[in-house]
């Protein structure tokens, strides 16, 4: 069977998102994705209740950011999910976005730089090691995870990198385990990547094959293949209108973005974007996401694993994410 997993934001409950999870784990799903959404949901908290209501599904984060929590903090963290589902727990970390960051006051300056200590040192500290480090951003003073009560041991947390720009595509290729491709891009973007991953690899001396590349693909679908495409177009036009990094990937027309930039920026309301996803045709919708019938949504996600990604991760948007599970459910691509 195929890897799958499935992404989870803020669009449902907690308690929806649980029954979601445990049913994706029911139907063979590699794993579960959690994001830090913008400043609605906090990745942790919903990542620990997945992890004490399964079994063997993996948790990761997808992605949390570089940026707002201390190194040794971040350590801690994903220490205690391990605890919790020991060798279950994956840490997906970004370099986040603007203006959502410059409006909390972070200054997104040196993002390699910062990215590389941070996976550095928290490696290390999940290691079981202790850590000295003086960085631009980090800086460690013989720091360990101070274990008193508990048996002493390095955690099984694999470190995956959220690139969407080729500089840390190749970082990622570079020093992570694995890299969390983005979503809303082409499969055109996918081969550019890969092209960057091989080139971070080689410094490494070795082969993209150990990169693990799983991608976030947004998965829409319902029986009404008209409320699967608006459902998708609104996704579309949000983070296109709100997230540069993004926009600047899709492989959408820049006139497009240009109108859709106009309309839309960050914090927006739901009427706004509305309005603005009037301007998003059906074949963009369908360029950038697996939005339709079920058909059209397997095909379009086989593409993604052909040029490239090794697991995708289905964001649902579709108003029944039980029918996406139930629709790859035991499906294999050929």
């Amino acid at each position: 069977m195929t890897r799958l997993a499935i992404y989870l934001q803020d669009a449902h409950s907690i308690d929806e998102a649980i029954e979601y999870t445990k049913h994706a784990e029911s139907s063979g799903f590699e794993a579960v994705w959690q994001a830090d959404s913008r400043l609605v949901r906090d990745a942790v908290v919903p990542m620990a209740a997945f992890a004490a209501k399964t079994e063997k599904i993996k948790i990761g984060s997808g992605v949390v950011d570089c940026w707002t929590r201390n190194p040794a903090r971040l350590a801690s963290t994903f220490s205690t999910l391990d605890d919790l589902a020991p060798g279950r727990i994956i840490l997906g970390i970004g370099a986040w976005w603007d203006p959502l960051a410059s409006k909390v006051g972070i200054d997104r300056k040196k993002p390699l730089t910062v990215m590389r200590e941070v996976v550095t040192s928290v490696r290390a500290l999940l290691a079981d090691e202790t850590v000295t480090f003086s960085g631009d951003f980090v800086e460690l003073d013989g720091v360990e995870l101070d274990y008193v009560y508990q048996e002493r041991r390095p955690k099984e947390v694999p470190i995956y990198i959220g690139a969407t720009g080729m500089k840390m595509m190749e970082l990622s290729g570079e020093i992570a385990d694995g890299v969390v491709l983005n979503y809303l891009v082409s499969p055109e973007y996918n081969k550019r990547a890969m092209e960057h991953l091989e080139i971070g690899a080689s410094k490494a001396g070795r082969s993209i094959d150990e990169i693990d590349r799983p991608q976030l693909v947004v998965c829409s679908l319902a029986e009404n293949r008209k409320e699967a495409l608006d459902a998708a177009r609104l996704m579309v036009t949000q983070y296109l209108g709100q997230q540069p990094h993004i926009m600047k990937a899709s492989g959408v027309p820049e006139e497009l973005l240009e109108e859709i930039g106009q309309v839309l920026t960050w914090p927006a309301t739901h009427e706004q974007v509305e309005a603005a996803s009037k301007l998003v045709p059906d074949e963009v919708v369908q360029m950038i996401c697996a939005a339709g019938t079920p058909d059209e949504v397997r095909e379009k996600v086989a593409q993604y694993i052909e040029d490239g990604c090794t697991c995708p991760i289905l964001y649902p948007l579709g108003p029944d994410v039980r029918l996406m599970i139930d629709t790859f459910s035991g499906w294999s691509h050929e």
